[in-house]
């Protein structure tokens, strides 16, 4: 990476930058770490101790984030988990930041298998569109079926984010493609990445971006797309057919230097990076009598304070004590 740190105070008007010059106008904020699946690069079979529920950020205390968010330049909040749809209520929060924040583009990660049924509800509340964790294409009638009420609801352009796995869903990513080309959806395949609570993760499983665009292209042939929707790099089918690749390469070619994300996790804790190895308070200050302004200044604070990246590829990297349901996607 070649960004230059500034020096100077942390700036008390216009939007959240760092001393590294990013902007950040992204938002992932996590309703929940409980989830209802056990995807083996996040959490263990037996699952993990849940926070207690009066840790949880309440949906009025969502919304008065997302609306101070929203002064600080923030264009989008993407809903995350744990698994989102397990929230009780969840088209009720959905209505409450589009009452708040009209303009405001609200989206969710979700892992799809509850969608059948919350699709029409959410899209009625005033979601705009979902993106699905699917990291194999077998045994899953039910994720399958989210899909398709998802698509039915409008709640589009509809994304699928697979998280590649040497030895286990490798040899899928060919079938991922067709199923892109025969859906017309953008299939994102995402490096592994070191956030498993077990802490299991090894470099040797990691499939490098690289590989994954050479085995669909032997098959599929890919052009680059016109343009770059950070993270992903994507790419069209070279015959015309509909839907799209995309990888992020999270691990053999990391974007820090253009990241423009934020989190808040489920009990109210801000993270200016995945692996940040600290996180600012939003709770507490919310819960004490704090006014917007000192909630702004808290937020401007941490993101000035935003590291240069995530040194993954350094010897000296340190994975952070959360999990990525812990977290939020």
């Amino acid at each position: 990476m070649t960004l230059q740190a500034t020096d100077g105070p942390i700036p008390t008007t216009g939007p959240l930058v760092d001393t590294f010059g990013r902007i950040a106008d992204d938002l992932r904020v996590s309703v929940t770490d409980k989830c209802n699946f056990r995807c083996t690069y996040c959490m263990p079979a037996e699952g993990l101790p849940w926070l207690p529920r009066e840790e949880i950020l309440r949906f009025e205390e969502i919304t008065r984030l997302a609306t101070v968010f929203a002064t600080l330049g923030v264009k989008e909040i993407k809903l995350t988990g744990g698994e989102p749809t397990v929230r009780r209520e969840l088209p009720s929060l959905v209505a409450m930041l589009r009452d708040a924040q009209p303009n405001l583009a609200v989206s969710m990660t979700t892992n799809g298998y509850l969608l059948d049924r919350l699709a029409q509800p959410l899209a009625a509340a005033g979601l705009d569109r979902v993106t699905i964790s699917c990291d194999s294409l077998m045994r899953h009638h039910q994720v399958l079926a989210g899909m398709r009420a998802a698509e039915a609801a409008g709640l589009t352009p509809i994304k699928l984010n697979c998280v590649v796995i040497a030895g286990t869903n490798e040899d899928e990513v060919v079938d991922f493609a067709r199923f892109a080309r025969d859906s017309g959806y953008e299939v994102r395949f995402i490096e592994y990445m070191p956030l498993d609570a077990e802490q299991h993760w090894e470099r040797a499983k990691v499939v490098p971006s690289r590989d994954i665009l050479a085995q669909i292209d032997a098959v599929f042939p890919l052009t680059k797309a016109g343009h770059e929707t950070e993270p992903a790099t994507s790419y069209r089918f070279a015959d015309g057919a509909p839907g799209a690749i995309g990888v992020i390469a999270s691990v053999t070619e990391p974007f820090c230097d253009t990241c423009n994300r934020l989190r808040i996790t489920a009990d109210g804790q801000l993270r200016a990076c995945l692996f940040a190895m600290h996180e600012a308070d939003l709770r507490a200050p919310l819960r004490s009598g704090a006014s917007d302004d000192d909630i702004a200044q808290i937020i401007r604070t941490a993101v000035w304070a935003k590291w240069e990246g995530h040194k993954i590829n350094h010897p000296d990297f340190e994975r952070p004590a959360r999990s990525m349901s812990m977290i939020g996607g």
